[in-house]
C-alpha cells in the first residue's frame, strides 16, 4: 500500500484571503458529478533517479510548455478553492484551505476546448491528498493525454534548474573526494510522497541515537540547496521551499502560547503514520521551537527561507516561485512578524540566546551580530522580490528605512579597529546628551585585554553584540562573512574583516577552517555565562570550536572582496581532513585539530559546503548571484534627520570616500 501525504499541524480557522470554500460532501465536490481517480506517488530510493511528474510537486516552467505543478498537501479540516490553469492541455486547479494560499495568476487561466483535468485537495483528516477531476470532451483526450505526460516530463528535465552544461562552464572529471561527498549528499535526501523535499542533517549509518540529526533543517539545508542548484537539479529546492512555506501557516503552541504567525520552523519531519488495514501515510511533522533545547524560536529560519528564494530565482531563471501569491503572502509574513514595532530603540533585532545557529546559551542574547547580518541580507532579498503595490508599498517603504537605519548602526556601533578601540579606551561615561559620544555608557574597563594584543593594524571587525552598558568584543565568524556578503560593511570594513583573517589565519581558521567563534570562553566565565554547558566546553561546539560548514560562506565573502587565493587556501586544508575524519559536524581544540567530542559523522552541511565551496571557486560568476554590492540609494535616503537630532554625524556621508577603487 502506497502512503498518502498530509502536513501533521492544524491549521488556523480563519479564512486568509476571505474566499469560500467549495463543499464537500462524501468525497465529492456537490457542484458537478465527476469521475476521479487519485494519483498515488512511488517512492524512490535514489534522489537522482526520480523523474519528474506533470502533477509533481516541483516542475518548473519552459519556454514551449508550462507544467504546472500542486502539492501533495491535505489541510485538516479545510475545505476546497479551485482556480483552473491552462498548460498546453493540461489544465490544474490549485486548492487551498481557508488558511491555504493561492498560485500565481500570472499562468494563463483558460481552459482547453477539448479536455481539461481540475485537480484539488479534499478536507479532512484522513483523505488522498490529490484528486483529479476528468471531463473528456474528445474521445482521442485519454490517447492524447499520455503523450502530453510524457513531453512535460522530458521538458521539465531539460527545463529544471539550470542545464548542467551552462552551471559548469568547464566540464572536468570529478576528484574521488568530490564523487563520494555527491554520494553522501544524495543518500541523505529526504522524501515525501515520491518527491525529494530536503536533507537530513546527519546520515550516520552507525549513530544509533540519531536525536533530531534525521530532521530536515532550515539554515541547514541551505548548503545543500546550492549545491543542487549549482549542479543544475532545482527540483528539491522548489520543493523545499513550498513544504515549508506551507508549514509557515500552522498553529504551534508552546503553553498555550502562540508565536507570531510567519514563524518559520526550525525543522520538519516526514513521519510515516500506520492507518487501519495495514494502510499507512506520511506526514510532515514541524518542530517550530517547541521540541528545541531550551523552547527557543528559530528567528534565523524565515531570513535563511528568504535568502534560498532569492538564490533560487538568480541560480535557476525561474522568477515564477517569487511571484506566486502565496510565496508573496508568506514572504510579506516573515518581513511583518521581523519589522513589528516594539519598544526597542535600536533598528537591530532583539532576540534571546539560542535563537539561531548557535543554538545554546553562550551569552548572545540580544543584539547578535549573526542575526543583525541575516536580517539585513533577508531585507536586501526582500526588496528586489516584494510585488510593489498598493498593498505592499507601506512594507516596501518599512524596508527601505529599516534597511538604512540598521547598516548605519551596525556600521558605526558595532565596528571596532585599532582606532575604534582606542577611542573606546578614552570613553567618558554617564554622558547625559544628546550629543554624548559614548551614547551606550561602554565602560572603557570592558575591553579585554586579548583584544589589544590581538587585533592587527590594517585590521577589524564588527563585534558579537551591542547593548546598554555592553559589548561583546568577540569575533564571530557567520555574522561578520555575512556582512560582507550583504555589503551591510563599507567595502572598506569588508576588507579589513579579510585582513584580519588573514593575519589571523592561526587563530580563525588554524588547522580546520573556520572558528565559529574567536575566543572561547574560559574558567569562570564559561561557568557564568553557558552555565557549565558540557557541550559548551572550551574550544569546543559553539565555544570555539570549527565548523566546516562555515567554508561556503568564507568563499562567498573572498570572492565578492577579489580574495580568491585565502578562499583556496582553506578549501586545501580542509580537503586534508575532511574524508579521512568522515565528515564530522565540528572540530574541537584551540587549533582546530581534534574531531568534536559530541560532533556527529557525515554531517549533511559539511558535505554540502564543500561541494558549494568548490564549484564557487570554479565559477566565480555563479558568486555574484549570491551576494549584493553597496546599495547608493540607501546611502542617499538616509532618514537621520540630523539637524532635529542632534546627530552630527552619518556614516552615510563617510561611505563613499572609505569605497577601495
Amino acid at each position: 500500500m502506497k502512503p498518502t501525504c498530509r502536513i501533521l499541524s492544524s491549521i488556523r480557522n480563519s479564512a486568509f484571503f476571505g474566499f469560500t470554500p467549495v463543499k464537500i460532501h462524501n468525497g465529492s465536490a456537490k457542484n458537478g458529478n465527476l469521475s476521479k481517480f487519485c494519483l498515488n506517488f512511488e517512492q524512490k530510493s535514489q534522489y537522482h533517479t526520480y523523474p519528474c511528474r506533470v502533477l509533481g510537486f516541483g516542475n518548473v516552467l519552459s519556454d514551449t510548455q508550462k507544467a504546472f505543478s500542486v502539492p501533495n498537501w491535505s489541510f485538516g479540516q479545510s475545505g476546497v478553492i479551485s482556480r483552473s490553469f491552462r498548460s498546453r492541455g493540461v489544465s490544474v486547479i490549485d486548492s487551498l484551505g481557508p488558511k491555504g494560499r493561492d498560485f500565481s495568476t500570472s499562468v494563463e487561466t483558460r481552459v482547453n476546448e477539448n479536455n481539461f483535468e481540475r485537480v484539488y485537495v479534499q478536507g479532512g483528516i484522513n483523505v488522498k491528498p490529490l484528486v483529479v477531476e476528468r471531463i473528456d470532451k474528445d474521445e482521442n483526450a485519454v490517447g492524447e493525454e499520455q503523450s502530453r505526460i510524457e513531453v512535460a516530463d522530458e521538458n521539465v528535465k531539460n527545463a529544471e534548474g539550470l542545464d548542467e552544461a551552462k552551471v559548469l562552464s568547464s566540464e572536468r572529471e570529478l576528484s574521488d573526494i568530490e564523487k563520494e561527498a555527491w554520494k553522501l549528499l544524495r543518500d541523505s535526501v529526504v522524501m515525501y510522497c515520491g518527491s525529494p523535499v530536503g536533507t537530513m542533517a546527519a546520515n550516520d549509518p552507525n549513530d544509533k541515537q540519531p536525536l533530531n540529526y534525521d530532521q530536515v533543517f532550515i539554515r541547514d539545508f541551505v548548503p545543500s540547496a546550492l549545491a543542487f542548484l549549482l549542479k543544475g537539479e532545482g527540483e528539491i529546492v522548489r520543493n523545499f521551499l513550498l513544504h515549508t512555506l506551507q508549514l509557515q501557516s500552522w498553529e504551534k503552541t508552546v503553553d498555550c502560547y502562540s508565536p507570531g504567525q510567519g514563524l518559520m520552523p526550525a525543522s520538519f519531519k516526514v513521519r510515516t503514520v500506520p492507518l487501519d488495514e495495514n494502510k499507512f501515510e506520511e506526514v510532515l511533522d514541524p518542530d517550530f521551537g517547541e521540541s528545541a533545547i531550551g523552547r527557543v524560536a528559530p528567528v534565523d529560519s524565515g531570513l535563511w527561507w528568504i535568502i534560498l528564494l532569492r538564490a533560487y530565482g538568480k541560480i535557476t531563471g525561474d522568477y515564477g516561485l517569487q511571484e506566486r501569491v502565496d510565496v508573496q503572502t508568506g514572504l510579506k509574513m516573515i518581513l511583518q512578524l521581523c519589522l513589528t514595532d516594539g519598544f526597542d530603540m535600536f533598528p537591530s533585532l532583539l532576540v534571546t540566546d539560542g535563537s539561531c545557529m548557535i543554538d545554546r546559551r553562550m551569552g548572545i542574547h540580544g543584539h547578535p551580530l549573526e542575526i543583525q547580518a541575516l536580517f539585513y541580507s533577508a531585507l536586501r532579498c526582500s526588496r528586489e522580490m516584494l510585488a510593489v503595490n498598493d498593498g505592499s508599498k507601506n512594507l516596501v517603504r518599512a524596508i527601505n528605512n529599516r534597511l538604512s537605519a540598521l547598516s548605519f548602526h551596525i556600521r558605526e556601533y558595532y565596528w571596532v579597529d585599532m582606532k575604534k578601540i582606542n577611542e573606546i579606551y578614552r570613553y567618558k561615561t554617564e554622558e547625559y546628551s544628546t550629543e554624548a559620544t559614548n551614547k551606550f555608557n561602554i565602560y572603557p574597563e570592558q575591553i579585554p585585554l586579548w583584544l589589544m594584543d590581538w587585533i592587527p593594524e590594517e585590521g577589524g571587525f564588527f563585534i558579537g553584540n551591542l547593548q546598554p552598558a555592553h559589548m561583546d568584543f568577540r569575533f564571530f565568524t557567520l555574522g561578520n562573512l555575512w556582512s560582507i556578503v550583504s555589503s551591510l560593511g563599507t567595502p572598506k570594513q569588508n576588507q579589513a574583516i579579510l585582513n584580519l583573517v588573514e593575519a589571523k589565519w592561526d587563530d580563525v581558521v588554524g588547522y580546520m577552517p573556520l572558528k565559529i567563534c574567536y575566543p572561547a570562553l574560559e574558567y569562570e566565565e564559561w561557568r557564568i555565562i553557558t552555565g557549565s554547558d558540557p557541550k559548551n566546553t572550551p574550544w569546543s561546539y559553539h565555544n570555539g570550536g570549527s565548523w566546516p560548514t562555515l567554508l561556503w560562506q568564507f568563499t562567498l565573502a573572498c570572492i565578492k572582496m577579489g580574495r580568491t587565493e585565502l578562499a583556496e587556501k582553506a578549501v586545501a586544508l580542509a580537503e586534508k581532513s575532511l574524508r579521512a575524519d568522515r565528515w564530522p559536524e565540528y572540530y574541537d581544540t584551540r587549533t582546530g585539530k581534534f574531531i568534536g567530542k559530541q560532533s556527529r559523522l557525515y554531517q549533511t552541511w559539511t558535505i554540502a559546503g564543500y561541494l558549494t565551496t568548490k564549484m564557487l571557486v570554479e565559477n566565480p560568476e555563479k558568486a555574484a548571484l549570491l551576494f549584493w554590492e553597496e546599495d547608493y540609494e540607501l546611502l542617499e535616503i538616509c532618514v537621520c534627520a540630523l539637524s532635529k537630532s542632534g546627530r552630527k554625524k552619518c556614516s552615510r556621508g563617510a561611505a563613499r570616500s572609505q569605497i577601495l577603487i
